[in-house]
């Protein structure tokens, strides 16, 4: 990215660390924040020297959402566009074959939260705060949320968070299942990395498959068991699968490659 950029990409071998470095907004979702995150997403999404992504936010901040600057004066159709930009993110995240864990300090609000709560391990500062807070401002929550959220928490507690704009700590987020772990004020993004090495190491093309599975939300027996049908085949007839199975018979501890 160029210096201008207002996302950061530092590489931890095959981990990539994606910061949002835009603190005078605090790291608003505007146009060019969207954007950059949505290129860079896509470029380590096709890198195959890059197993594990971490998003966080600069100086103390996740996201504080959208940028209300950027709505005035919107037209339906402009509106429209600008929502459907932000899908383009929303799906690199949701269904992207590489593991997107987030590290989440301070604020998560509005889009924000729907970020952290797409992502497939989100770990929270106790103190973060995760906001769903579109009502305040006479909107409904988007990019995503009233699927992931409802997802984590249960549609009761999502109702009362969305209609509500309910706020809550990072710690109250992970016990009820909107974040995976707790981590000490200033430490997410350090135990984010720990996870991070986790998913590294594990199946890539298994985590790309499984979350392509989660994402279609299959609701009925059959529509499970096509989906084996055709991708399982694929897996097994992997290079990944074959040495993980000849490690299996010696005994030894695989080492995937993600092919």
């Amino acid at each position: 990215m160029s210096e201008t950029s207002p996302v950061r990409v530092d590489r931890r071998d095959s981990i990539a660390i994606v910061t949002m470095t835009s603190p005078k907004t605090r790291n608003a979702l505007a146009a060019p924040m969207r954007d950059a995150l949505t290129a860079v997403l896509d470029d380590l999404m096709n890198d195959a020297t890059c197993r594990a992504i971490v998003l966080t936010g600069a100086e103390g901040v996740f996201c504080a959402g959208g940028d209300l600057k950027s709505m005035v004066g919107a037209t339906l159709q402009g509106a429209r566009h600008r929502m459907m930009r932000g899908h383009r993110l929303v799906r690199l995240i949701a269904e992207g074959p590489k593991p997107v864990l987030t590290a989440v300090e301070g604020a998560a609000f509005g889009a924000g939260m729907s970020i952290a709560a797409m992502s497939d391990l989100c770990v929270a500062s106790r103190e973060a705060k995760f906001g769903a807070v579109f009502g305040k401002v006479g909107l409904a929550p988007d990019w995503g949320w009233l699927w992931s959220v409802p997802m984590r928490v249960g549609m009761g507690r999502a109702r009362r968070m969305a209609m509500l704009s309910e706020v809550v700590t990072g710690e109250e987020a992970v016990r009820i299942g909107l974040a995976d772990i707790a981590a000490a004020p200033g430490t997410a993004l350090e135990v984010a990395l720990e996870q991070a090495k986790l998913y590294a190491d594990a199946a890539t093309l298994a985590i790309g498959a499984t979350k392509t599975a989660f994402c279609r939300h299959m609701a009925s027996l059959d529509e499970v068991l096509a989906f084996e049908a055709n991708h399982q085949p694929g897996l097994m007839l992997s290079g990944d699968h074959v040495r993980a199975r000849d490690a299996f018979f010696a005994k030894q501890t695989p080492v995937f490659e993600g092919s």
